[in-house]
């Protein structure tokens, strides 16, 4: 595979978006109903907390989480705006949320690029059975109790919430 200089791809735009890892152009799995359905349920449920939680919700933003690597997680959550168009800075959360095509191994690899750049809490969602995990520096946990949490600040969403509204 031919490798793309960064800038190039920062350049450039994709439909759908795509991310950049060591020099390659990587497809993102998503555009299914089930997939976009839980998108906008978590981003109305952040969006319409923004205030209250002093949040700032994006969906599909590119972050360099490293010198060779952007990634584009479904929504990041940041509690302070970031600066940069492409930011540099780790946001709050990261959510992923599972198409039927998403794999282990390359969700895993997101995951630990999200942790190594310093993102505090990472949440994956399955809408199709309805599971989440949350993951952290001290490991990855299946939600159990039906409610992904934070820590500093406190933020709880209700999954079975959201599962409903789909």
């Amino acid at each position: 595979m031919k490798t793309v200089p960064i800038e190039r791809y920062l350049r450039t735009s994709y439909r759908p978006e795509r991310e950049y890892v060591d020099g390659e152009i990587v497809k993102r799995n998503c555009g299914e109903l089930d997939h976009s359905g839980m998108m906008g349920e978590l981003i109305f449920f952040f969006g319409s907390r923004e205030k209250t939680w002093n949040l700032h919700v994006f969906p599909i933003l590119r972050m360099q989480v490293s010198d060779t690597r952007i990634r584009v997680p479904d929504i990041c959550v940041y509690t302070a705006k970031p600066e940069e168009q492409v930011p540099r800075s780790p946001p709050f959360i990261c959510i992923e949320i599972l198409a039927p095509e998403d794999r282990l191994m390359r969700m895993q690899q997101k995951i630990d690029d999200y942790l190594k750049f310093g993102v505090p809490h990472v949440w994956v969602i399955n809408p199709i059975d309805q599971r989440a995990w949350a993951c952290t520096k001290d490991g990855n946990a299946e939600i159990r109790d039906g409610v992904l949490r934070t820590e500093n600040p406190l933020l709880e969403v209700p999954l079975k919430k959201i599962f409903d509204e789909l």
